[in-house]
């Protein structure tokens, strides 16, 4: 497993790395996010989806679930906070195969979605606008991404 690590000090700069992360993934990319609420897993969302040329206002699925967003390519956002004890197939699977990006947020309530090869991104709160990223990734394609980054 590689590793990385990478520190925001704004929104602006939050939403560009979102954007370099877009512009360097490949369809059939998933990514992990985690951390805690207001770590900045929609922000980091919203400059992935900018990266893919969506224009819509980008927020958190957090009553929907999933949001599907159309760019370069679809980006799939899932948030599966309200999914913990869910034992029933709702049909995301489908939607990991479909070309696009997906961004799962809380990824530890729906194990059975994540794919042998993805990214995981820890995210840490570390003042009010700092962040920091932490990249962990599984596979040739997301070590390449990851090359990427730096």
């Amino acid at each position: 497993m590689k590793e990385l690590t990478i520190e925001t000090y704004s929104r602006d700069e939050t939403h560009d790395l979102g954007r370099r992360i877009a512009q360097a993934a490949k369809p059939g990319m998933v990514f992990l996010l985690d951390g805690d609420l207001g770590a900045g897993k929609t922000t980091l969302t919203q400059g992935i989806a900018m990266g893919l040329g969506i224009k819509r206002n980008v927020t958190s699925p957090t009553f929907n679930i999933l949001k599907i967003y159309h760019g370069t390519m679809p980006l799939y956002h899932i948030d599966a906070y309200r999914l913990e004890g869910v034992h029933q197939d709702l049909g995301f699977d489908e939607f990991l195969d479909d070309g696009g990006l997906t961004v799962i947020e809380w990824s530890e309530y729906v194990p059975q979605l994540v794919p042998p090869c993805h990214m995981t991104i820890t995210i840490e709160l570390l003042e009010e606008n700092s962040r920091r990223f932490t990249f962990h990734v599984e596979g040739e394609e997301y070590e390449k991404l990851l090359e990427e980054l730096k």
